[in-house]
């Protein structure tokens, strides 16, 4: 389902590994007007990043540059030292001719974008003449942008797409009021010698003006990538998924979301490589807030995650939202590659064992509260582990994906999941929280033409079984629009990502056992806003670690 890697476009690009200054060597980029020299980080450091989010930095110059010039100009600025470790894209992009034509150079700007077609995190870099363009052109134009970077260009306009921006040069904060005003910046706070502008409702949408002590360009790149780029990666997920790709200003502006650095969040990661069961290497990533580290024995809830079918196994730690949370909350994640991919494929009962491994590793986890949230593949098979491993977890999410019928897929027999919650019906209960997009074309939005075959429907269907709650056995769209069947306390929850969420729960009793987030005009991908949501739902429930019966605690109001 991940067929990412619009990278494919960097094929003809040559690679050599990690190694010094050679690390980065470039290569021009095909198919474009313009010449543009362009490097593309390995992706084969395991203990790096999540690749498919990794900055994409392109640099406009003050004036055109052959091959040797732009990489000089690319040590210049210091980029190497970033390169490998977050996984990154570099390139140098030179204007048509001998000078910059913001006509010309826009078309083959536009151009660019539509050759790149999935764009998740790019960063500009102006100087000189080439800040100008920037300032003028590209900022006005920055649905797809995630950061600026501009030095000593000239003052741009103020209409177009907010975005974020690191100013600095000659005259700075004169250039940088255009990038306020258009980013609705009100607030104005001043922090180790720079100025910082920010909108109260979007957090990320800061201008910096850099201070007047950063003399090099090094010293600006590197100021630019702690208070702006290393904030935020920009996708596009509206009415489509992003990894299909799009054309420039198809779907309007990109989503802002926040990039995850762990230590200024005080997560500590280890990626840890265990042979568990005598079958082979398994491979997973732990995230623990310093504040979980010597809590006391039995107090941590656990949260397993499960990546996409075949995506990399850190796309749900760093796209989910929950790593965010777990710095607030204090809850620890472990993020499987429960496929192999390089590795060995765990199945559920390899799951089952990674569980074991950090409950005893760690005594601080509290074996009653472990919970597991998957995407797409991983969201089907985390929906499987709620029936067949009901003893382990106490509540279960799955995000663009449920179970789908009369299929063997992802390492189970839906049948058997399907005799195994009737075998269970009236004696084990599991909290199950379902998000789908409704623009969801890979795996399709439940409506009145697919609900039988539907992978959301029959998930919620067979949890209502094991449940013991009141099967739904067909949809009434006429009666119930937004979800199909009957849910209580039906709400609309708005975000400031101006995408809003459906939410509804059907009950037992009085306990909510079964609750849906429809994500409206989203495409197949998670989407940040309903972690919180879905984790105070978690939290309302453990499993006895004797009895293995649900303990319901109501959530505060």
């Amino acid at each position: 389902m991940f067929i990412l890697f619009l990278f494919n476009i960097f094929i003809l690009c040559a690679q050599e590994e990690f190694n010094a200054k050679d690390s980065i060597v470039l290569s021009r980029f095909p198919y474009t007007q313009q010449v543009v020299y362009i490097c593309r980080d390995t992706m084969k450091n395991v203990d790096g990043r999540f690749p498919s989010f990794s900055p994409m930095f392109l640099i406009y110059p003050d004036k055109p540059c052959d091959k040797n010039q732009a990489q000089d100009l690319i040590y210049e600025l210091g980029i190497n030292e970033y390169f490998h470790k977050y996984t990154a894209i570099v390139g140098v992009v030179n204007p048509l001719g001998d000078k910059y034509d913001n006509l010309r150079d826009f078309e083959a700007y536009k151009d660019l974008i539509n050759k790149l077609r999935v764009i998740s995190n790019l960063k500009i870099i102006g100087i000189g003449a080439g800040a100008t363009f920037v300032n003028k052109v590209v900022a006005c134009n920055a649905d797809a942008v995630a950061g600026i970077m501009s030095v000593n260009g000239e003052v741009g306009k103020k209409e177009g797409t907010p975005v974020p921006a690191f100013i600095a040069g000659n005259r700075c904060r004169v250039v940088a009021h255009a990038y306020v005003e258009r980013n609705g910046a009100t607030i104005r706070k001043n922090r180790d010698g720079c100025l910082y502008y920010t909108n109260e409702k979007e957090p990320l949408l800061n201008v910096v003006v850099g201070s007047n002590k950063l003399f090099s360009l090094k010293d600006m790149f590197a100021e630019a990538w702690k208070c702006i780029f290393s904030k935020n990666y920009r996708f596009n997920n509206y009415r489509h998924t992003w990894y299909t790709g799009c054309s420039f200003g198809q779907y309007g502006p990109y989503e802002l979301e926040p990039y995850i650095m762990l230590d200024s969040m005080g997560i500590v990661r280890y990626t840890v490589t265990k042979d568990l069961l005598g079958t082979g290497t398994f491979l997973w990533y732990e995230y623990h807030p310093k504040s979980t580290i010597k809590a006391p024995k039995g107090s941590v809830p656990l949260l397993i995650l499960l990546h996409g079918n075949n995506n990399d196994p850190r796309t749900q730690a760093e796209t989910s939202g929950f790593i965010e949370l777990c710095a607030k909350e204090n809850f620890v994640v472990a993020e499987l590659e429960w496929q192999g991919n390089g590795y060995t494929p765990m199945g559920l009962d390899g799951i089952e064992q990674v569980v074991y491994y950090l409950l005893k590793t760690y005594p601080q986890l509290d074996a009653s509260r472990v919970y597991a949230e998957g995407l797409s593949a991983g969201s089907a098979t985390a929906t499987g582990l709620g029936i067949r491993k009901s003893h382990l977890f106490a509540a279960i999410g799955g995000h663009s994906a449920g179970l789908f019928p009369n299929r063997y897929s992802f390492g189970f027999n839906e049948e058997a999941i399907v005799n195994e919650a009737i075998q269970k019906r009236g004696w084990v209960e599991m909290p199950y929280f379902s998000v789908v997009g409704t623009s969801d074309e890979v795996v399709p939005f439940i409506n009145q033409d697919n609900w039988k075959n539907n992978t959301f429907f029959h998930a919620w269907k067979v949890y209502q079984i094991m449940n013991g709650m009141e099967v739904v056995e067909k949809t009434d769209f006429s009666k119930y629009r937004i979800f199909g069947i009957k849910l209580e306390d039906c709400c609309n929850v708005s975000t400031n990502k101006n995408i809003s969420m459906e939410v509804g729960v059907q009950y037992k009793d009085s306990i909510p056992l079964l609750k849906i987030a429809i994500v409206n005009n989203y495409g197949h991908w998670n989407f940040k806003p309903d972690a919180q949501l879905m984790w105070k739902f978690f939290s309302m429930f453990a499993r006895d670690p004797v009895t293995k019966k649900l303990i319901y605690k109501i959530a505060d109001k």
